[in-house]
C-alpha cells in the first residue's frame, strides 16, 4: 500500500507540472531520465496511473487528482487485489468482474460522473459513430495490432504459440494486450507490421482498384505523398505487388528512417522528396503517379484512446486549422495524378471537417473524379483506433 500511495503522490505531482507542450510518454521519458531512483516497475505504474487520469478526468472534473486515479484504478483493473487497500468495504463489496457493473457502482457514488463526458466534442463528429459507445471506449486502452506480411503467417503464429502471449489473430490481423514484448520474437517490419486493426483495413480500398495485370510493376507508379513512418507504404507493397514507390514527407529525419524501415522490410524506393506539400509553391517536375496515397496530417482525433491527454488538452480551433492544411495539400497533389489514377485520401480523424467536407473538397477540385468508396472506419467495437478512407478515381 506504501508504494501505491507513493506511486499516486508522484504521478499527482507530474500532473501538476505537465502542460501538454508534448506527449504524455516522452514527458514521463525525461522525468524518469532526470530522475534514476526509480526502478522499471516504479515507473510503469507511475506512468499508468498518469495515463488512467488524462482517461478519466473529463468524467468527473471536480475530483482530486488522486480521487480520479483511484476511480479508474476500481473500473479498469481486471483484477482488485494489486490495490485493495484504496478502497472501503463497500467498494470492495461491489467491485465486480464485469466493467459494467463497476461503472454503474462508481455513477452511484459520484452522480456527476458521466462517460460521455470524456470525449466532449459530439457535435463535430462524423457521419455513423456511436457516440455513448465511442465516448465510453477511451476508458480503456486500445490493444496492440500486428498485421502479418505475405508468405509469414505459418511462422508468426507458430513463434507466439511458443510464448505465454494471449493473442487473436483474423485473416492476418493479429489483436494482443498493449503492453506485450514482441520485439524479440517478431521481426518487425519483415515478418509483422505495427499497425492498427483500422490502418489494416485500408487494405480494403486498395483491393477496390483492378488487377494490375495490365502494367508493368515498375510502371504503376505510387505516390505516399506524407509518408510518415511508412505504414501505408508497406501495406500497398504487400497488395499491389512490386510498384514503383515515391515517399515524401516535411522532414528529412523522417524520410531517412522511413527509408530504414523500408529497407528492413525488403522495399527498394524510386524516389524521396522532403517537402512542405501544403506550401503552394511545391512542385514534382514531370511526374504523374497512378495511386497517390494522402494519409493527411489531421488532428488525430480517432487515435486519442492511445493517448488521452491529447483529447484533454485539445483545442477545438485546432479543426478548422487542420482543415486548411489538408484543403492546401489536396490541392497540390491532385495535379499529378495520373488519367485513370487513384487518389485515396485518409486521415485518423473522427471530425467531419476533417474528413466529409474534404470529400466534398476533393470533388470540387476535380469533378472528372469518381468516388469509388468512402467510409468512417470505426475501432471502438474492436478496442482500436478509429479512422476514415476516401478512395477516388479520375
Amino acid at each position: 500500500m506504501k508504494y501505491t500511495d507513493k506511486h499516486i503522490a508522484t504521478a499527482s505531482t507530474l500532473i501538476v507540472n505537465f502542460d501538454g507542450a508534448m506527449p504524455l510518454s516522452n514527458f514521463l521519458k525525461q522525468y524518469f531520465t532526470a530522475n534514476k531512483k526509480y526502478g522499471s516497475k516504479d515507473r510503469k505504474q507511475i506512468s499508468h496511473f498518469c495515463f488512467l487520469y488524462y482517461r478519466f478526468v473529463n468524467a468527473l472534473k471536480d475530483a482530486s487528482i488522486s480521487e480520479i486515479i483511484t476511480i479508474a484504478l476500481f473500473i479498469s483493473e481486471d483484477k482488485l487485489e494489486p490495490y485493495i487497500a484504496l478502497f472501503n468495504q463497500s467498494w470492495q463489496t461491489n467491485w465486480h468482474k464485469t466493467k459494467a457493473y463497476r461503472l454503474n457502482f462508481i455513477q452511484s457514488v459520484y452522480p456527476d460522473f458521466n462517460t460521455q463526458a470524456v470525449f466532449p466534442f459530439v457535435n463535430e463528429l462524423s457521419e455513423g459513430i456511436d457516440y455513448t459507445v465511442f465516448a465510453e471506449s477511451h476508458l480503456t486502452q486500445p490493444n496492440l495490432f500486428l498485421r502479418i506480411r505475405p508468405s509469414k503467417k505459418v511462422t508468426v503464429l507458430q513463434k507466439l504459440d511458443a510464448t505465454t502471449i494471449n493473442y487473436s489473430v483474423e485473416n492476418n490481423c493479429l489483436a494482443l494486450p498493449n503492453n506485450s514484448k514482441i520485439d524479440d520474437i517478431l521481426q518487425i517490419d519483415k515478418e509483422v507490421v505495427v499497425q492498427d486493426y483500422s490502418s489494416q483495413r485500408i487494405a480494403e480500398f486498395l483491393m477496390c482498384i483492378p488487377s494490375l495485370s495490365h502494367y508493368k510493376p515498375s510502371n504503376f507508379s505510387v505516390w505516399d505523398c506524407c509518408a510518415a513512418s511508412g505504414g501505408k507504404s508497406i501495406l500497398v507493397y504487400d497488395i499491389l505487388g512490386n510498384i514503383k514507390i515515391t515517399v515524401s514527407d516535411i522532414r528529412a529525419s523522417i524520410i531517412q528512417n522511413l527509408k530504414s524501415r523500408l529497407a528492413r522490410a525488403g522495399i527498394s524506393l524510386n524516389q524521396t522528396i522532403v517537402a512542405d506539400i501544403s506550401n503552394s509553391k511545391f512542385q514534382i517536375p514531370n511526374s504523374k503517379f497512378e495511386l497517390i496515397i494522402c494519409d493527411a496530417p489531421c488532428t488525430g482525433s480517432g487515435t486519442w484512446g492511445r493517448t488521452p491527454e491529447q483529447l484533454y488538452f485539445f483545442k477545438p480551433s485546432d479543426i478548422k486549422k487542420y482543415n486548411n492544411i489538408q484543403k492546401q495539400i489536396i490541392a497540390n497533389t491532385l495535379p499529378y495524378l495520373a488519367a485513370n489514377g487513384y487518389f485515396l485520401y485518409i486521415t485518423c480523424s473522427v471530425f467531419k471537417q476533417e474528413n466529409e467536407e474534404m470529400v466534398a473538397f476533393i470533388k470540387q477540385q476535380n469533378q472528372s473524379l469518381t468516388l469509388l468508396k468512402k467510409e468512417l472506419l470505426v475501432g471502438y467495437n474492436n478496442q482500436a483506433d478509429s479512422m476514415f478512407a476516401a478512395l477516388f478515381k479520375a
